[in-house]
């Protein structure tokens, strides 16, 4: 079963942080849960969430009227797997430090590492996971997208403490 819900987060890392509090406490070891940017009624961070026991989700809050069809958009886009970037997933919590492609692959429910632009990355490539794995569904399968490591290897793209646009200013 896919739960779509949309509470009118105004950020992602507030998205997350509701996720954590709501819905980690009632993890099961098939969950997935995704966060969804979304234009309409105004921009947002819905939330989708995966799991084969619903019955752990009855105590979730019911998605307010006016954000109804942001909620079923994030089910619809989590059950085609088209899009959501997953914040828990099989196997998340071992991408702790640096794992190579292959293991990153075996120990989670990541499909496909590929490098920002497109190409693959080599089983035996090391990837700095900095301790935050954010894939997302692409197509059918769960990507992570990643960047060059300063030293060697590859990180995953999103960073866990992005600088806000403008910061200076």
């Amino acid at each position: 079963m896919i739960l779509g819900i949309s509470l009118g987060h105004r950020t992602l890392r507030e998205a997350e942080d509701w996720l954590d509090r709501h819905v980690g406490p009632l993890a099961g070891p098939n969950l997935v849960t995704c966060t969804h940017l979304v234009a309409a009624p105004y921009p947002h961070v819905a939330l989708s969430v995966a799991t084969p026991e619903p019955d752990r989700l009855a105590g979730l809050p019911s998605t307010p009227p006016e954000l109804h069809d942001a909620a079923i958009q994030a089910a619809s886009e989590h059950t085609a797997r088209r899009s959501g970037r997953a914040v828990r997933f099989p196997g998340a919590e071992r991408l702790v430090g640096t794992l190579t492609v292959g293991d990153l692959l075996a120990t989670s429910a990541i499909e496909r590492v590929v490098v920002l632009g497109g190409a693959s990355a080599a089983p035996d490539t090391p990837v700095h996971t900095r301790d935050f794995v954010r894939p997302q569904w692409q197509a059918g399968e769960l990507v992570l997208v990643t960047v060059p490591h300063h030293s060697t290897g590859l990180a995953p793209f999103e960073v866990p403490d992005p600088t806000p646009c403008c910061a200076d200013h």
